[in-house]
């Protein structure tokens, strides 16, 4: 080769290396990202003037005022975000199968999908066995009254093949959301009153009743459907509704140290067991359990509900047992409520409320049902409102439920980081960092006038209100 020719091709590798620098320079991994210029918001009134609604964005022009200051402070780190939902009752499956085709999975895609128009609901509770908010009531093993079944040769998860096949739906728009389930009864064979109201576990059947529940997460993962977790009981100090069962803190520590932690372990279940699911009153029943070392290996943390009580008994539980996780597992919208009510109350206590206290999911109860709040069972529920209404083949309603998740997950994906954010004067807040570098700030202002304030975030600030009552969902 000639000595130009060398000297033409060590020019172009020359171009090419620095070419090469440059580019990887200029790539996010080689620079320091940008600190926000705007805020993007969607807003909700409790009048419902907006629902949802996105309004224009915000820019970061560090105002001089006198407001009050919201300060995001990114490196106060608290609990990762498992994600936000409802419970997929027997019930609304069935009542969400009677949209037409093309209205069933436009709902589907609302719900569960990731698209500008979805709200990305990442968690879902199911019953195990029949809720009250089934057309009947079930278990996985019914036998002929006076039988028993204690090699569970009859178990079978027919009954509830319609649940099944949705989760698949569901599944197919989201591969990655997560699953709690709990029994509201075991099969009546193994209680001490033989129906399927009240009464308790037989000691006797403690065994056959953690097999029962590595058989259902056993043959859930046949079909597909992975359980992230279960409770040992749903409401374990109400057993008056249908179906139900009495369980106390000793029985529930019992059964989960010498039965359902055993089995699960001998089974290879990666299944968490999280225990209690009941009211914010009684924050010294999961305490009981967490303080027998036996019991307490087997268990990820506690579950709470709010129909009595006060949400910061999940921080309570959370001191005494820093290393152990905390779940919100249910709270209805009833039938005679309002929408600005609940709005504002839930938006406080559910979202707002149960993640300053550690949640890392909260959930709202029944996903859907008709206009006449059904189906429910012979006793069950007859208030329990929706977070959608199915009015007809082609016609559905989103309720108050819906507005108050969806301000949630539609801007905090699984995954997400609670991070430090002040609450000042009439405004509560709660802020997360997302897995993609993002903040998502939620605000309420449950004051009777228009609140000023300024969001302040890496040493700059922005300048806006809320109105009376309502909600905000700030990202940037």
């Amino acid at each position: 080769i000639s000595k130009i020719n060398v000297m033409v091709l060590k020019k172009i590798i020359s171009a090419l290396f620095l070419g090469s620098i440059a580019s990887l320079i200029s790539c996010n991994s080689f620079t320091k990202i940008e600190a926000p210029k705007t805020i993007e918001y969607w807003q909700t009134n409790a009048d419902e003037t907006l629902k949802l609604q996105k309004q224009n964005n915000l820019v970061f022009d560090n105002p001089q005022n006198n407001f009050q200051n919201i300060l995001i402070n990114p490196s106060e780190k608290f609990q990762t975000v498992d994600g936000f939902g409802y419970t997929l009752t027997g019930g609304s499956v069935e009542v969400i199968n009677q949209l037409s085709p093309a209205k069933k999975k436009e709902l589907l895609q609302d719900i569960f999908g990731k698209s500008e128009q979805s709200i990305g609901v990442s968690y879902l509770r199911l019953s195990i066995g029949a809720s009250d908010l089934n057309s009947s009531v079930f278990s996985y093993d019914d036998v002929p009254a006076g039988q028993t079944d204690e090699d569970l040769s009859e178990f079978s998860l027919a009954k509830d093949q319609p649940v099944i096949d949705m989760l698949k739906e569901i599944l197919a728009i989201n591969p990655d959301i997560k699953i709690i389930a709990a029994p509201w009864s075991p099969p009546v064979w193994m209680k001490d009153n033989g129906n399927s109201i009240g009464g308790s576990l037989k000691p006797e059947f403690y065994q056959v009743y953690a097999e029962y529940f590595v058989k259902y997460i056993q043959e859930m993962k046949k079909n597909g459907i992975t359980i992230d977790a279960i409770t040992p009981q749903n409401e374990p100090l109400h057993p008056g509704n249908n179906p139900s069962m009495y369980m106390t803190a000793e029985q529930q520590r019992d059964f989960i140290k010498n039965n359902l932690g055993p089995a699960f372990r001998a089974a290879n279940i990666a299944t968490k067991i999280v225990l209690y699911d009941h009211n914010c009153d009684k924050p010294e029943y999961p305490i009981t359990i967490l303080q027998d070392p036996e019991a307490a290996q087997y268990v990820d943390g506690s579950a709470f509900h709010l129909y009595a009580g006060d949400v910061s008994a999940l921080g309570v539980v959370k001191n005494a047992f820093p290393n152990k996780n905390l779940y919100f597992t249910e709270q209805w919208t009833g039938s005679t409520g309002t929408f600005a009510g609940d709005f504002i109350w839930h938006t406080k206590n559910v979202i707002i409320g149960t993640m300053r206290n550690w949640s890392k999911i909260a959930l709202e109860w029944n996903l859907a049902n008709d206009a006449q709040f059904q189906p429910f069972t012979p006793g069950g529920c007859t208030q329990c409102k929706g977070a959608i209404t199915i009015n007809s083949a082609e016609s559905y309603t989103k309720n108050v439920a819906y507005y108050i998740i969806a301000h949630a997950s539609k801007f905090v994906p699984q995954n997400s980081q609670r991070i430090g954010s002040t609450q000042v004067g009439n405004l509560s807040t709660v802020a997360f960092k997302t897995p993609e570098g993002k903040i998502a700030l939620i605000v309420l202002n449950e004051g009777a006038e228009v609140e000023n304030f300024n969001i302040t975030f890496d040493g700059k600030s922005v300048a806006t209100s809320l109105p009376s009552n309502s909600v905000a969902t700030y990202t940037f």
